[in-house]
């Protein structure tokens, strides 16, 4: 995304969504959703097949004691 775009992004999403940005908070939410997007354009450049796909259930497990 363009710097032009993530701004565009910020201002639409906070209208959509009913938040009033502060003036003096803008800027870092800008920086964060440009930080986002890089993030974003890091995980869609690693090519995918369908049987990458997550589980459809996570079932959590219970740590092991570390040994000393």
């Amino acid at each position: 995304m363009t710097p032009a775009q993530i701004e565009a992004y910020v201002d639409a999403t906070s209208a959509a969504l009913g938040l009033r940005l502060r003036p003096d908070h803008r800027a870092g939410v800008v920086r964060y959703v440009a930080l986002a997007a890089e993030f974003a354009a890091v995980v869609d450049a690693v090519p995918l097949a369908p049987h990458h796909e997550s589980a459809v259930a996570f079932s959590p497990v219970v740590p092991r004691e570390k040994e000393q």
